[in-house]
């Protein structure tokens, strides 16, 4: 399968056409952005680590049920894809408090969440990704009823697969973000799944294997997401 025309640039990610029109190209950059794209920084060797996590936690996902994008991994950069029509919100699950949710709440950072939340954004970096709630999904046409309940089922569901997996490699599973879309009218799991998009901390010394290394100016953000796929069987 060939890239064709370039159809979307992201912070991290582009996005070709391909002789399918069915089907695109993710090529997965080097860039590392942060604070809606204020901060942009190339780390060597991310784009190639993240597009092999995430096409082996689509694989565990679509393996277990999940109706995911990704059709086939294509080099250590890009990956073949289902065209979506996406959905402009964001599914964020929390099974900590981290983040935004301890600065609006001010809870601790690390409380566990018995049950884990779920919460909506919108997809607007211009607005830094305001919350917005089923109502304005529906008031804005952004999603139905039925398609809000499937994104939450399918969340909660993924986080249960995820959350198994990460523990059994020593790691808490603290919140993450997914994207859906309609690929013939069925809602589909989107974008990715890697440490750009969710919080991954040690158990034993609760030491932070994501990309808050690089929000926060730790360092040792590769090798953070080099050893989680390593500890959980990505093949790098």
């Amino acid at each position: 399968m060939k890239k064709l025309a370039e159809l979307y640039r992201g912070k991290a990610k582009t996005v070709y056409t391909t002789e399918n029109p069915d089907l695109l190209i993710l090529e997965f950059r080097n860039d590392t952005s942060a604070f809606d794209g204020l901060r942009i920084e190339q780390l060597d060797r991310k784009g190639m680590v993240n597009n092999k996590f995430n096409y082996f936690i689509m694989t565990k996902l679509h393996e277990a049920g999940i109706p995911t994008q990704v059709e086939a991994l294509l080099s250590d950069n890009e990956v073949l894809v289902k065209k979506l029509q996406m959905i402009p919100v964001e599914c964020v699950v929390r099974n900590r408090a981290a983040g935004s949710l301890v600065k609006r709440l001010g809870v601790e950072e690390g409380q566990v969440l018995n049950p884990p939340t779920f919460e909506l954004f919108l997809k607007n970096d211009a607005l830094h990704d305001p919350m917005v709630n089923d109502s304005h999904c529906k008031a804005f046409g952004w999603a139905s009823d039925d398609q809000l309940a499937k994104m939450k089922e399918l969340s909660f569901k993924i986080n249960t697969i995820l959350t198994d997996l990460f523990d059994k490699a020593g790691l808490i599973l603290v919140d993450y973000k997914l994207e859906f879309g309609l690929f013939k009218g069925e809602i589909t799991l989107g974008d990715e799944f890697s440490p750009d998009g969710c919080r991954l901390w040690e158990k034993s010394t609760l030491k932070k294997m994501d990309k808050d290394r690089f929000r926060q100016g730790l360092g040792g953000v590769i090798e953070a997401y080099e050893e989680v796929a390593k500890r959980i069987g990505v093949c790098l």
